[in-house]
């Protein structure tokens, strides 16, 4: 038996049901298999459906949480189950059990959430875009041409076609909060630090990256870090405590400094309905009594985009040589993205001490930026420099690929340099995402907030940093913000 009323309620309003005995768990996994299996083919969000699974979770005594009975889904790349397939987006992956359940994984299971699939992720968690060659592309369930983000895109599609309420994400540049912005739905990347990375892994792409979930409602993401926060045995550092975040939600954050600003970070361009986004959330922040002022921290674009790509080129080359050496292969541009490949190559030319000279830069940006919010509370921008793309539009043209095809199969990645492509390529990267890498590298709290659809009914996010470590303004003001201009009935048609 399924439960129709399903779709009205966020992952915290379920999990009530439950406790009131009004709803079972085993209707909610019901409903929610019975919403994939009526959209899933048309967004292509689920790529490993774990139903069975679900099923018998449910039946049985599951743990005492704020989401009991609440039907989830997992990001098919870092969080593993034991025994189940982990894809990271690629061919070799993409049916190897794995060893090991995540510490993250044991917690969000803990909290009573019902794990009901696995969902699309571009290979290695690379693109702001999910389109992978071993998954295929992730739709957008407010127009299926357009893009969902990445590289936790169809985790947001998933959660804004109502599939489930909350769904894992992970941000190393802007994944949890691009796909909330590109699918009108609440994302924030907590403090470096914050969720727990173990048992194998210490820090992922250098700390740049962190695990946890996509949401409907500002609560359900602030009860899920309560749940998750934490370090675990091993943990590569341990930051000071905080919350519980679940009470922010419902203050009021008083009145904050609030810096503002529409000029890209990195890139060149923003598009105007992304400004018109900003204006308006300015006006609203003006009316709830916040001193807001047009500011933001100054940093080199292109070479911040250069050191950026540096740190992450690497990081991508050792994914591409690990893969491969558990499939027992050599490295073959067969078993790769173009895209992927292509950042790996750049990996290939780099010294240990490029890598090492990029940490170094970045971390004192990083010193900079984090004397600018010794002025500001927080930090408001665009997500994006655009509304939803059109699929494939952020993919390497035609001629790009068979360039990159050509260095791969040749080995001549001496053409890199000497054809001046890593810089171009370095400023494509970020043209799209102009804000949010910066902040992964600083380690600071940020968020995505549905505070803005244009004319064609794209969502648009706003972008909110917070100072390192707080959190509790963040939640405090989208509480504030949810409620002023509420977005849970904003539905894309037909979900």
């Amino acid at each position: 038996m399924a439960f129709s009323e399903y779709a009205n309620y966020d992952g915290l309003g379920l999990a009530e049901l439950v406790r009131k005995k009004k709803v079972s768990p085993s209707e909610l996994v019901e409903e929610a298999i019975r919403r994939i299996e009526a959209h899933n083919s048309k967004l292509n969000a689920v790529v490993l459906p774990l139903f069975e699974r679900a099923r018998e979770k449910a039946k049985g005594k599951l743990p005492e949480g704020p989401f009991t009975g609440v039907p989830f889904m997992m990001k098919d790349l870092h969080a593993t189950l034991e025994g189940v397939p982990t894809s990271h987006g690629n061919k070799l992956w993409k049916n190897v059990p794995a060893s090991v359940t995540t510490e993250l994984v044991k917690s969000w299971e803990d909290s009573g959430v019902i794990v009901v699939g696995k969902t699309n992720t571009p290979e290695f968690g690379l693109t702001t875009y999910t389109e992978s060659d071993a998954l295929g592309a992730a739709r957008n369930p407010w127009a299926p041409s357009r893009t969902t983000g990445g590289s936790s895109g169809a985790s947001g599609a998933a959660v804004a076609a109502r599939m489930v309420p909350l769904a894992s994400g992970g941000d190393g540049g802007g994944s949890i909060r691009i796909p909330s912005s590109a699918c009108g739905i609440f994302g924030l990347k907590p403090t470096r630090g914050r969720t727990p990375t173990g048992p194998i892994i210490g820090e992922s792409w250098n700390g740049f990256d962190i695990e946890h979930v996509i949401t409907r409602s500002v609560r359900d993401s602030a009860a899920m870090l309560d749940a998750t926060k934490g370090p675990d045995v091993g943990a590569a550092y341990v930051i000071p405590d905080a919350g519980p975040f679940l009470p922010e939600v419902g203050k009021r954050p008083g009145k904050l400094r609030i810096a503002f600003s529409t000029k890209p970070m990195l890139g060149k361009n923003v598009h105007a309905d992304c400004v018109k986004g900003v204006e308006e959330t300015v006006s609203s922040l003006k009316e709830l009594g916040h001193d807001v002022t047009e500011d933001a921290p100054i940093i080199n674009a292109e070479e911040y985009s250069l050191q950026f790509l540096t740190v992450v080129a690497g990081q991508m080359r050792a994914d591409i040589e690990e893969a491969a050496e558990m499939a027992g292969k050599k490295v073959s541009l067969d078993d790769f993205d173009i895209s992927t490949f292509g950042v790996g190559l750049f990996g290939t030319i780099l010294k240990a001490s490029d890598y090492v000279h990029a940490l170094r830069y970045l971390q004192s940006r990083s010193r900079e930026i984090g004397r600018f919010f010794e002025k500001y509370d927080v930090l408001l921008t665009p997500v994006l420099n655009q509304p939803p793309v059109k699929i494939g539009s952020l993919k390497p043209s035609a001629s790009e690929q068979t360039q990159l095809k050509l260095i791969a199969r040749t080995g001549a990645t001496w053409i890199l340099e000497a054809m001046g492509i890593i810089k171009p390529l370095a400023a494509q990267t970020f043209e799209f995402v102009p804000w949010t890498p910066v902040f992964n590298v600083t380690g600071q709290p940020a968020m995505s907030v549905p505070l803005y659809w244009n004319a064609e009914g794209l969502p648009i996010g706003m972008h909110f940093v917070g100072k390192w470590g707080d959190e509790a303004t963040l939640f405090r003001l989208a509480g504030q913000l949810e409620k002023e201009k509420p977005w849970s009935d904003k539905a894309p048609a037909g979900y």
